[in-house]
């Protein structure tokens, strides 16, 4: 009899064990769940705390940032220090979603971004996707990637007298061209039919409104403008110019 009973005891105990290692392996999370914690990562940020890092992103996890860098764990714990004396700042989620199935979740979400460099504030917007995997009944990050949003540069100031100097046509191959033109005080790129403002970002230096990169003029040692320089991501594409404001159209 007694036998029996520690052998029946033992069954038991199994059972319970095998329940609960299955539980623990199976341990469900929410969308609330991964934005607190996400939280708690950037909450981390400005005092430098590497703990949350440390507890939430898995040993071999891929941390790409908005730099180009991709990153192991032990390089991302060793980027998170304090900010230095003067600044500060904040990071706040916004616009979360995420998709959970089975033992993976995906969570999507902006982090808007202010800081404040000796009294002098900043903003950045950012959209990050973080893929958060439960290994052994703990969840954490497999892979984070995140991209900076673009922002159009402030409008500087330019002398509408020199636009006389850009206006003409330019060409980039046979049939392939773009008109300068000037409207009163006001400068325009057209192609195609279609016509764009550009804004000064300082008197030689323009941006389309919601386009990244910039358009240049460069002056050829005669002092007069002989291309149109469209910048992307720091190379040029240069357009010859091949008409001058006599040839050209200008609205005044």
């Amino acid at each position: 009899m007694q036998k029996h009973d520690s052998k029946s005891a033992f069954f038991t105990s199994a059972f319970f064990l095998m329940t609960f290692f299955a539980s623990a392996a199976d341990v469900p999370i929410t969308q609330d769940e991964l934005v607190r914690r996400t939280q708690e990562l950037y909450d981390a940020v400005v005092p430098g705390n590497q703990t949350p890092w440390k507890k939430y992103f898995a040993d071999d996890c891929i941390f790409s940032d908005e730099k180009g860098r991709t990153l192991d764990k032990p390089k991302l714990i060793a980027d998170i220090t304090p900010m230095p004396a003067g600044y500060s700042g904040a990071i706040k989620i916004e616009n979360a979603q995420s998709r959970i199935v089975g033992n993976t979740a995906i969570l999507s979400y902006d982090t808007d971004e202010t800081e404040t460099i000796f009294g002098q504030n900043l903003k950045a917007r950012y959209h990050v996707t973080d893929t958060w995997l439960q290994r052994n009944g703990n969840w954490q990050i497999i892979a984070s990637q995140a991209h900076r949003y673009y922002e159009d540069p402030a409008v500087g100031k330019a002398d509408p007298k020199e636009y006389a100097d850009y206006i003409g046509t330019y060409e980039l191959a046979p049939g392939q061209r773009r008109s300068v033109i000037a409207e009163g005080d006001k400068l325009f790129v057209e192609r195609s039919g279609k016509k764009e403002q550009l804004l000064p970002e300082t008197s030689e230096i323009f941006f389309r409104k919601g386009v990244e990169g910039r358009i240049l003029f460069r002056y050829a040692a005669t002092g007069k403008v002989d291309a149109l320089i469209d910048r992307r991501n720091n190379e040029d594409v240069i357009w010859r110019k091949t008409m001058g404001k006599e040839e050209g159209r200008s609205k005044n």
